[in-house]
């Protein structure tokens, strides 16, 4: 069971919350902003493979890269956001993870890999406005290494996200959108919306996770 990633103020547009000081002041606050917990889409798919190297894009408060590097995998954890990272790198700390971590403060949206190749190469609730996110995957698969994957999970269109703008809605996106942003070196091997049960307000609520799980060829 996994907090509720879908949550933004009344009101806001989903342009004001992709921006790095959105995430600075809902960082700079003393409590937790997530749960801590991997998310479930990650656990079942990263369970399946062997401990590589990996990234993970909008890493928040560190909650996937940590288990990744309790799973043995050397991990970067990437977000523009310096004081989610900061956090992150504290909450590594205390987990006993810091020598499987390091960290990289970059914008999703003019993300380039520079050079640098991943074994795992993934990304959750990530939901840059106007239908950002395919521009965002193909950018990500450059840091797929051959024969590695890109896991992308984000919130796929549904009728239970009431509380949110229309903004927020229309960021969302179920996975076959984003398989025409795959380089032809890309094999998709999963495309499909995935149940989650969160708690919302007391009572669990089952939403679908849009999963994209492809593979570049050797």
């Amino acid at each position: 069971m996994s907090h509720d990633h879908a949550h933004a103020q009344p009101g806001t547009h989903a342009a004001e919350m992709f921006e790095p000081d959105s995430w600075d002041e809902r960082y700079s606050g003393d409590e937790t902003v997530w749960s801590g917990k991997a998310n479930p889409q990650l656990v079942a798919i990263a369970s399946t493979l062997s401990p590589g190297t990996a990234l993970d894009v909008g890493c928040g408060e560190g909650g996937d890269v940590i288990w990744l590097a309790q799973q043995g995998w050397q991990v970067t954890g990437a977000d523009f956001s310096a004081k989610g990272l900061a956090r992150a790198a504290r909450h590594a700390a205390d987990a006993g993870v810091s020598d499987r971590v390091d960290w990289w403060q970059v914008d999703a949206r003019t993300f380039a890999a520079q050079g640098r190749e991943f074994d795992l190469v993934t990304t959750h609730y990530l939901h840059p406005p106007d239908g950002g996110m395919s521009a965002v995957v193909s950018r990500l698969t450059e840091a797929v290494t051959p024969g590695g994957h890109l896991l992308v999970v984000g919130h796929a269109p549904s009728a239970v996200f009431t509380q949110l703008s229309e903004s927020h809605r229309n960021a969302m996106f179920a996975a076959p959108d984003l398989v025409a942003a795959l380089p032809d070196s890309f094999e998709a091997l999963v495309v499909e919306e995935r149940p989650r049960s969160v708690v919302r307000d007391g009572t669990q609520v089952d939403i679908a996770d849009a999963t994209l799980l492809a593979r570049r060829r050797a």
